[in-house]
């Protein structure tokens, strides 16, 4: 938000430097992000000065340009090359003398030079005024009045304003501070902790009269509750034009741009007080009658920006006799604007609902200045005071006269709110005794009344502009705030409690896992859990009934929240490769959403996504592709890490994998992995092959072992390796041998291993060869041929009979 220091001063006579005032603000917590200036004429027309054009002689080489002599204060005049038409001896001109800057419309800086038009000498430039930056005209110089003195600098004859403007990071419950007003009154407050008086100097109002009842209109609210209070005046006979140049300025210095006198007064009261207004073209609205309502479902309007939109039953709207004029609280409609042609107007202030109107804002994606305050929360107390001091404004700048009275319609009055503050209470909470007299200044100055006070604490109203202020909590925030952060003492011993907590702790897992992953060239990522509801049509494994759709999204692409974490790990994946980046390995702690028809779930998961080579191009490291076979073993060293050694592995049908395992323990899920399926990865423009795997967390959690870490010695005596070459039904699977090894030999085999296969035309068709080795070891002696060959041949047996397999 941009605050103005020369529009603050005018409610606070305050003659501090703004970065003084910037650090204030920012103790108060208005957070002051940056200091910028504002010039109305950039560059300020340093070096533009008054000239008097002494001579003025066609050009001797140039039909279109004249030879002139300017006094411009110096000893001698000077000679100036002018093409404009209107230039004649003696005038008084603005000019710009050698070396000043002068700037365009775009900003781009340009300086005047001495040099040679045509053969004659030029020392300066007689200026139009778009060329100072004064108006937009071109058709000639500016003729300036016979009674300026020569010399005299253009920056003191006409109105610039130079400002500097505070861009104020505004936190979103500080809705009283949304204007030029608010921010001046807590500036006040922080002042007077600091032993500077200063009075608030309010605007007046005093003189607000009605002219005549000649302009009434009939005006109705339909929906109270949406609209708790309405307020309305017309103003007729006015002139639409062109603002005078300080309210431009005011607009200007803070980012937004004229429109005409009638619009930028409204602007001008919305950003002076907090309050939105409205202003409608009289003639426009049909029937003489304003109704605030809602409309059906699908009801066509068209906004000022001339775009048409579809509303919902839940927009209030701004209605005349047959047509809705205004979405309220957000965006006018195009055809009850204000124009040229406007003579007058029905002035309208209000306080709406801060729920309806965030909710109508986000369904139609609109983020206005207006918006901005209803949403959060605006003074109800204030809006007729703000429609008298638009009024006043647009009777001065356009003229006209004030035709009605004003309707207020405020049926149910809001109460201020009541709080009692307990003394023990902000000890407790701030841990330092402030005066009990500190606190009564400060709560004055925040305008906090005082309606009694006991020996334990104080009873308070709370005013109608502080929104946020409902608990005892709030109110020993803002005391605190004024009293100064920065006041508080703090203690050189910090005492505090260590809770014992246990390893398997979900954290610590998270972290012994993500470290394990970053080890082997994992990155870890975080992807938003809100995504596209067109995402869940990619799968069909996702039902859409069971997402969980935001109310309130921030915008269409993110109004759903996600049922799995692969599509947001694609999208990441895409995004690095299209930067060049192909070889990736992600992994991501997140959550998964899903709404049922009794419930709404959230399950923690693991997600691993893999892409491209597995090591880095070399000449001693050719390319080498990641693939499903190195995607398992790192899936079960993550499970091995984590304790997890027994698991039963199941094909996974799924349209999200082409081929994929799933891992099962204790008749609980653990994880599902495999490789992608390419019409699902060629949606995100991904061409190379994605393997993804997607852990269970709860469940993991609830398998790892709890028992501690145990140590044995190194064995003494050596280990012994064994190999079988298997011929085997294509059918048969490594996990059945190396499960069947271990039932037929407990104490005595360590591992199992495949090193090899074969399938080739020398094989008999159906059949496979697998080439295993057998690691035996004995740790109290070593091993004999004869234990060896027994162990072997009940191993071969074992094979023969359960699997159909033959030693080749």
């Amino acid at each position: 938000m941009n605050i103005s220091y020369n529009w603050l001063k005018q409610f606070l006579k305050l003659d501090w430097d703004s970065k003084r005032t910037a650090e204030l603000l920012t103790d108060l917590g208005l957070e002051v992000e940056g200091i910028k200036a504002y010039e109305s004429v950039k560059g300020g027309l340093k070096g533009v000065v008054v000239g008097h054009v002494l001579s003025c002689e066609k050009h001797p080489n140039a039909d279109r340009l004249k030879l002139t002599t300017v006094d411009i204060g110096l000893e001698n005049p000077v000679q100036i090359v002018c093409g404009a038409p209107n230039v004649a001896k003696g005038q008084k001109v603005p000019v710009a003398t050698i070396g000043t800057t002068l700037y365009t419309k775009e900003g781009e800086a340009w300086t005047i030079k001495k040099g040679k038009i045509r053969g004659e000498e030029s020392h300066g430039m007689i200026c139009a005024e778009d060329e100072l930056g004064l108006g937009d005209s071109h058709e000639g110089i500016m003729v300036m009045s016979d009674s300026l003195e020569v010399g005299t600098p253009c920056s003191e004859v006409f109105e610039l304003e130079n400002d500097e403007v505070f861009e104020i990071g505004l936190t979103p419950n500080r809705a009283d501070a949304m204007s030029h007003y608010g921010v001046a009154r807590d500036l006040k407050a922080g002042l007077k902790q600091k032993e500077v008086e200063l009075e608030l100097i309010t605007p007046s109002t005093s003189h607000f009269h009605i002219t005549d009842r000649s302009l009434k209109f009939d005006v109705s609210v339909e929906n109270k509750q949406l609209a708790p209070r309405y307020c309305g005046v017309t103003i007729s006979n006015l002139i639409v034009q062109s603002s005078p140049n300080w309210l431009k300025n005011r607009l200007q210095s803070i980012g937004l741009s004229p429109i005409n006198n009638i619009v930028d007064a409204t602007n001008y009261v919305l950003h002076e007080m907090g309050q939105p207004l409205h202003a409608f073209d009289a003639d426009r609205i049909f029937g003489k009658k304003v109704i605030v309502k809602t409309m059906p479902k699908g009801t066509r309007f068209m906004t000022l920006d001339g775009v048409e939109r579809e509303l919902h039953e839940e927009d209030l709207m701004i209605c005349d006799a047959e047509k809705p004029m205004c979405i309220a609280g957000v965006f006018g409609g195009i055809n009850t604007g204000v124009t040229e042609n406007t003579n007058s107007i029905f002035l309208e202030s209000a306080y709406f609902d801060p729920i309806s109107i965030r909710k109508t804002a986000k369904r139609h994606g609109l983020n206005t200045d207006a918006s901005f305050r209803f949403e959060r929360g605006i003074d109800i107390n204030n809006v007729e005071f703000s429609l008298k001091r638009a009024a006043l404004l647009i009777k001065e700048i356009a003229g006209g006269d004030i035709s009605s009275d004003i309707v207020d319609l405020y049926p149910k009055k809001k109460n201020d709110f009541e709080v009692f503050l307990r003394f023990n209470k902000i000890f407790k909470l701030i841990g330092q005794e402030i005066p009990r007299d500190t606190i009564k200044s400060i709560l004055a100055s925040l305008e906090i009344k005082v309606k009694n006070v006991t020996e334990t604490g104080l009873g308070l109203i709370v005013p109608s502009f502080r929104v946020d202020v409902q608990r005892e909590a709030d109110v020993i925030e803002e005391i605190l705030r004024v009293y100064g952060y920065n006041n508080i003492d703090f203690k050189d011993k910090l005492n505090a409690s260590i809770a014992p907590i246990s390893k398997f702790e979900d954290y610590k897992l998270q972290d012994k896992i993500g470290d394990f992953l970053a080890a082997r060239g994992f990155y870890e990522i975080m992807t938003n859990s809100l995504t596209s509801p067109t995402y869940i049509d990619l799968i069909d494994d996702y039902k859409k009934e069971q997402s969980v759709v935001m109310l309130n999204p921030l915008s269409t692409d993110l109004s759903v929240m996600r049922q799995t974490m692969l599509l947001n790990g694609l999208e990441t994946i895409s995004y690095n490769i299209n930067r060049k980046n192909q070889n990736l390995r992600f992994f991501e702690f997140g959550k998964t959403y899903h709404s049922y028809s009794d419930k709404r779930v959230e399950n923690k998961h693991l997600s691993l996504l893999i892409t491209g080579n597995r090591n880095n191009t070399g000449w001693v490291s050719p390319e080498k592709q990641t693939d499903f076979f190195f995607f398992k073993s790192v899936v079960e060293n993550v499970l091995r890490r984590l304790g997890i050694s027994k698991v039963n592995s199941n094909p996974l049908e799924s349209d999200v994998f082409t081929e994929g395992l799933t891992l099962v323990s204790k008749k609980k899920k653990i994880v599902d992995f495999g490789v992608v399926n390419k019409s699902l990865t060629k949606k995100f423009d991904v061409k190379q092959e994605v393997l993804y795997a997607d852990f269970y967390w709860d469940n993991v959690i609830d398998l790892v072992p709890k028992s501690e870490v145990k140590f044995k010695p190194i064995p003494k005596y050596p280990e012994v390796k064994r190999d079988f070459a298997l011929l085997l039904d294509n059918a048969v699977r490594f996990k059945e041998i190396h499960d069947m090894a271990f039932q037929t030999e407990r104490s005595l085999l360590k591992s199992v291993n495949l090193f090899d296969v074969y399938t080739g035309d020398k094989l008999p068709e159906g059949k496979k060869s697998y080439a295993v080795s057998f690691t035996l070891q004995d740790y109290k002696s070593t091993l004999t041929d004869k234990q060896i060959d027994k162990i072997m041949s009940k191993l071969q047996q074992k094979y023969e009979k359960e699997l159909g397999a033959e030693l080749r």
